[in-house]
């Protein structure tokens, strides 16, 4: 089949269920669709503009119409986002540069606190001063001093590390992660800085009439709370517009070159001129620099933030999209922070009601040899119960079926291709295993 045709089939599959998700905004299989239509858009090759042009007529267009009766969909939407950011920074990290890093979500919330300290009420605790600083047009200033501090504190988690590799890397940067969250949760005594484990709330949004006057023309009347979804889901889309060219950029420049180089030989990069100190240490402040920005934005949408939201298993998560997606690839990690979003928010829990309707109205399922009430099924099973765990067997049966991922890294698909032809080319009884 030529790509031409896939890319008509993903418009006619996009076109349908978009139509489907608007009509019907409550209704899970339409918004699978278009999610389906949307990873299709990302995981094909070729036709990159009528790709593009799907995909965009898609969030612009068809989520918004369908957002505006459902404000779930822009909640969805916008989770997808921050962690799409967020696992495109981990992957520089680690499918770039080759630095596993298990306390990510530090650089998080940094960004989070930056902003929602000086963002509230709470800075006044500490300091003197007019606060909650306003929304305009602090919010945006502290959005970029958020990227700058996580940046720094990027650098700073990077130093101890630059001399080890593998697992203890991977046990410092789990350590120093961890020590930042420690730090959220007492910074609350002799002086109030962090609140301790209450958190912060409330926190200051920026000012929106803009959009509630433009939603008024178009005759939309939701309230704040449509305005605000509509604004944060435009936010994010526009901010994952920006670290996508980032990522494409400096994935075809020397930095992204040198990346590589040290995550394949750090040797051989070393013997070449590339100083693997510099390197690393900028691997690490490009990556918390999209978390950062992405944590402030979240601490504006939610209102709320405390050292709950920033844990290891936070860590863990952003970095099973990485793994789930392909390491190294810019689409593969966008995808995947998709796929665990969708199926953790919408899919496990949308299973799980249907399960207990089931059991509720005591169906029985009849298939002539074998019967089953569901009224006799345990209130144990639940799919959402057991995200985690079906998270963990994801991932093992990706490594053993599709160790690169679902979208593998092009120097990665390159090397599997000349193993494959290396493989034919050799008689099958001179074959060595490698």
């Amino acid at each position: 089949m030529t790509p031409g045709w896939i890319i008509a089939l993903i418009a006619a599959a996009g076109a349908g269920f978009g139509l489907a998700l608007i009509a019907a905004p409550r209704s899970a299989w339409p918004l699978l669709g278009v999610f389906g239509a949307l990873f299709a858009c990302l995981s094909v090759r070729g036709w990159k503009p009528a790709r593009f042009a799907i995909a965009l007529a898609l969030l612009l267009v068809v989520i918004p119409a369908a957002g505006v009766q459902n404000n779930f969909l822009f909640e969805l939407v916008t989770q997808m986002g921050i962690f799409a950011a967020m696992a495109l920074g981990l992957n520089i990290v680690v499918g770039m540069a080759g630095l596993l890093d298990l306390g990510y979500a530090a650089f998080f919330a940094v960004g989070a606190y930056t902003w929602a300290i000086f963002g509230s009420a709470q800075a006044a605790q500490f300091m003197s001063g007019d606060f909650p600083l306003a929304g305009w047009p602090y919010f945006y200033i502290f959005s970029a001093l958020a990227v700058i501090a996580a940046a720094l504190l990027g650098t700073l988690i990077g130093l101890p590390a630059l001399r080890l590799r593998g697992d203890y890397l991977a046990i410092v940067t789990l350590g120093l992660g961890q020590v930042v969250r420690v730090l959220a949760n007492n910074l609350d005594q002799p002086v109030n800085i962090t609140n301790g484990p209450q958190g912060i709330t409330p926190i200051e949004r920026p000012p929106i009439g803009w959009l509630e006057s433009l939603m008024g023309a178009l005759g939309i009347d939701g309230g704040p709370a449509l305005g605000y979804a509509l604004f944060f889901y435009l936010l994010v889309l526009a901010v994952i517009g920006v670290v996508v060219l980032v990522n494409v950029r400096l994935d075809r420049s020397r930095f992204g070159r040198a990346w590589v180089a040290i995550r394949e030989d750090e040797i051989a990069a070393r013997a070449m001129g590339i100083s693997p100190t510099r390197t690393k240490l900028q691997a690490f402040a490009t990556g918390a620099a999209f978390s950062g920005v992405m944590g402030a934005i979240f601490s504006a949408k939610q209102l709320f933030v405390s050292p709950e939201s920033f844990t290891l298993l936070q860590s863990i998560t952003i970095l099973a999209m990485v793994i789930l997606g392909g390491m190294g690839s810019i689409r593969g990690a966008i995808i995947g922070a998709m796929a665990v979003t969708l199926l953790n928010i919408e899919v496990l829990k949308s299973f799980s009601d249907f399960l207990a309707r089931l059991r509720q109205t005591g169906f029985v399922l009849d298939l002539g040899v074998v019967s089953f009430n569901f009224a006799n099924l345990s209130d144990q099973v639940e799919p959402a119960k057991y995200e985690r765990m079906i998270f963990g067997i994801i991932l093992i049966l990706m490594m053993i079926f599709r160790p690169s991922g679902l979208i593998p890294e092009a120097r990665h698909r390159l090397e599997e291709g000349e193993q494959t032809e290396q493989m034919k080319a050799t008689p099958a009884g001179k074959r060595r295993a490698p």
